[in-house]
């Protein structure tokens, strides 16, 4: 079976450890900028801003813009499909 795009689908998307940092950044629900991502990440600001989109066209991050800046923050309610999935699995870990 063929794999959905990264760009179509959160499992996916979070497959992708820098992307998994990202949410982990974005977790407080507060709003951050690329620039702080590029700094917590250690990473080139394009290779943050493909990750970025990435998690924005799948709908994990919100945007807005201030400025010439776009804040970033969680849409968490896009992470339930992955929890429901993983729930069914959580019996084996808790017997």
């Amino acid at each position: 079976m063929a794999r959905s795009a990264t760009t179509t689908d959160a499992f996916n998307a979070i497959a992708e450890a820098r992307r998994r940092r990202i949410l982990d950044l974005v977790l407080d629900g507060e709003e951050h900028s690329v620039l702080e991502f590029v700094s917590c990440l250690s990473a080139s600001q394009p290779s943050i801003s493909k990750h970025l989109a990435v998690l924005r066209k799948v709908g994990l991050l919100l945007v807005r813009r201030r400025g010439s800046n776009r804040l970033y923050r969680i849409n968490a309610l896009k992470l339930k499909p992955v929890l429901d999935w993983v729930e069914r699995y959580k019996r084996l870990w808790i017997q």
